[in-house]
């Protein structure tokens, strides 16, 4: 091994890295490998010349490594994933708590027309009905609701 190491490691070297366009690391892989390939592999070599088949697995493996990267999605470093926003469902929940909390300090006639207009998606003449009170009085409620719910917020410290 240290014989054929030291006769054909530096053209292969040579010719692995033109198979890598000079990517030293995968080039010095491509010989490691090769040069593991014919130590289990000694018959191989022993009837002819080694270093057609050396440079052929060589090849192989670079086409091979080649194939594989191109197979799997291209890696990006850790700068990447913190452009990416984590949906984070804990974090939902818990402003949906807040909200829920924020709701209950209203006034009830404010919490009633929000529930109907927003949560059940009512228009103002539907929530008017089911509240009995003219289209006005939701409108201006619905006003009055949202400044008090905003300030509720506001002293969580969840609206802007």
């Amino acid at each position: 091994m240290r014989a054929l190491y030291a006769e054909h490691a530096a053209p292969l070297l040579r010719y692995a890295l033109r198979l890598t366009s000079g990517d030293r690391q995968r080039a010095e892989d491509i010989v490691q490998e090769t040069l593991l390939r014919a130590w289990l592999h000694p018959e191989a070599i022993a009837e002819r010349p080694a270093r057609p088949w050396l440079f052929a697995v060589a090849r192989n493996l670079a086409v091979d490594s080649h194939r594989a990267r191109n197979a799997r999605p291209r890696e990006v470093g850790e700068a990447a994933l913190e452009l990416v926003p984590v949906a984070d469902e804990a974090d939902r929940v818990l402003e949906s708590w807040a909200v829920a909390d924020a709701l209950r300090d209203l006034r009830p006639e404010h919490r009633q027309v929000l529930v109907q207009t927003y949560y059940l998606g009512r228009s103002v003449a539907e929530a008017a009905g089911e509240l009995g009170i003219p289209g006005g009085t939701v409108k201006s409620r619905t006003f009055y609701a949202l400044k008090a719910l905003k300030l509720a917020l506001e002293e969580r410290g969840l609206a802007p």
